[in-house]
């Protein structure tokens, strides 16, 4: 039965991984998982975490990602993705869903889910997407409260406070530079700086910042997309790729459908489909049956 209905390692030891592997000198790779069925996916192909994505909560509730999201769709949905998975869970917690007291209270709820860690921003509330233009930054010293306030709130040291800063778009690299480094004498663990444009630019950072960093792989974004091998080469300490799973869903779901609605039946998509076999492997129904068996194994006499 042990970590059948849910994970068997605790979440101390997630967020304990989490830390060493920013600290192994190997990338760490976190695949967004847009439900718990793909977190089981990345566990299994052998991935080091899993991403839990802002835009793709905001996109499953049908929302565009400007800060419409709650904190608690937010930390619910990140606690049903670290339930089942004992990879450590990452997760995109926007601005902080307000002012510093607010970040204070989003780093208990979410140590609470058993998340391993969580990325704050310094855009104005409410955010935007970071690819998008038109972004606007609050000043260093509100972003610093919001971080310095996140940190004092957690209680368990090893959960890793993540600060995001999108003014490589508005304010350029220079500037972004000098937040990030601000931003890691307020306490945060891990810094991610949105869109950037090359390996050039990437370098420039890793040169520039002492403490780990992270690199985000979008698709059809601000960003050259660079291998795992390359980031690692270059320093980096985690990459994400964030809405990779939902697109690749998404693109099949539309074009399934489609071919129902020009012929009626769902007969040629077969060899596309992932089989039921399959599905119940992750699952886990074998399992269950075991389980279930052996639980359920009396009879009721008269």
């Amino acid at each position: 039965m042990t970590g059948l209905l849910a994970s068997a390692t605790p979440a101390g030891q997630k967020r304990a991984a989490f830390r060493a592997g920013l600290g192994s000198g190997r990338i760490q790779r976190l695949p967004g998982a847009f439900d718990p069925l793909v977190a089981r996916l990345i566990q299994e192909i052998g991935f080091e975490g899993v991403y839990v994505s802002g835009a793709v909560v905001s996109a499953e509730l049908a929302l565009p990602d400007i800060g419409l999201t709650t904190l608690g769709e937010v930390a619910e949905r990140g606690r049903q993705i670290a339930r089942v998975t004992d990879l450590p869970v990452l997760v995109d917690a926007d601005t902080g869903f307000g002012e510093p007291m607010n970040a204070a209270r989003t780093v208990t709820l979410l140590e609470d889910a058993g998340l391993a860690g969580c990325h704050i921003e310094d855009q104005v509330n409410p955010k935007r997407c970071g690819h998008l233009d038109g972004k606007a930054v609050v000043p260093v010293e509100d972003m610093v409260r919001r971080l310095r306030a996140a940190v004092a709130a957690r209680r368990d040291p090893d959960f890793v406070v993540c600060a995001r800063t999108d003014a490589r778009g508005t304010e350029g690299l220079a500037a972004a530079i000098d937040r990030a480094k601000a931003y890691a004498d307020a306490g945060a663990d891990l810094i991610f700086t949105e869109a950037l444009a090359d390996a050039a630019e990437f370098a420039r950072f890793r040169a520039a910042v002492r403490i780990p960093l992270l690199a985000n792989m979008t698709e059809f974004g601000k960003s050259e997309l660079l291998s795992a091998q390359a980031l690692e080469d270059l320093g980096y300490n985690a990459v994400i790729y964030p809405v990779t799973t939902l697109r690749l869903a998404m693109y099949a779901v539309e074009q399934g459908l489609r071919e129902i609605d020009r012929t009626g039946t769902q007969a040629a998509l077969l060899g596309t489909m992932q089989h039921r076999s399959r599905l119940y492997e992750l699952l886990r129904y074998e399992q269950y049956n075991a389980f279930d068996a052996g639980v359920f194994n009396f009879t009721v006499s008269e």
